[in-house]
């Protein structure tokens, strides 16, 4: 693939122009951020089973992890906070050493089947009170911490991307199959996958059965 060279006069520089080139927001796009989980946020957030947690770490670069777990597993604590369970990963810990660095977060909850998603931007902190952590253990384990959001802005999110995307549409469904596994992706980007389709098939059944036993 050739490399994509820039147009520098195509570039938007300024907030000024950028508004320009869009029709101003309505009143009701102004109005709609709150300061707090209101009665229908906590509902929101109480179906959802899955969010992307947005941080930026010391050295500026961004970074999106998703998190999911059965509906409820983020606890609305009071109108101001929100704690979400850290549960085992890979254990590159980008989303926890960056809110370590910058605390501002931001979370889009999702609601398999909903077009719309929910907004929450605050300031985390990772917080190890083992009675809050009790509070989350799902197969009788304890996650080692949790994030804790004071939330500072919340507002509801439109459907338009999800139904371009076609998110929960069937017909729009792609194959998994037709790209090859997680573990031979992996592979080719670092070490290299083994040519034989025997030894990879060996190594996709144990990341599966990895998963089995580190989900929590």
């Amino acid at each position: 693939m050739s490399e994509f060279r820039i147009d520098r006069d195509a570039v938007v520089t300024d907030e000024i122009a950028l508004r320009r080139m869009f029709p101003e927001q309505s009143a009701l796009a102004k109005d709609k951020c709150i300061d707090h989980l209101d009665r229908h946020a906590r509902d929101f957030i109480a179906r959802s089973p899955f969010l992307c947690l947005g941080t930026q770490g010391a050295d500026g670069k961004a970074d999106v992890s998703p998190r999911g777990d059965p509906p409820g597993f983020v606890q609305v604590l009071d109108d101001n906070t929100l704690a979400i369970p850290d549960r085992p990963g890979n254990n590159r810990l980008d989303s926890l050493v960056n809110i370590l660095a910058n605390p501002s977060v931001g979370l889009l909850f999702i609601i398999p089947g909903f077009d719309d998603t929910l907004r929450v931007n605050g300031e985390a902190m990772l917080l190890t009170d083992p009675n809050l952590l009790a509070t989350m253990q799902v197969n009788d384990r304890v996650p080692r911490l949790a994030i804790v959001v004071t939330v500072r802005e919340t507002f509801m999110h439109c459907a338009k991307a999800f139904r371009r995307a076609q998110l929960w549409n069937p017909d729009a469904f792609q194959e998994r199959s037709e790209m090859p596994s997680l573990s031979k992706i992996i592979l080719d980007q670092t070490t290299g996958a083994p040519p034989d389709d025997d030894a990879m098939r060996r190594i996709d059944a144990d990341l599966e059965a990895r998963y089995k036993k580190s989900m929590y």
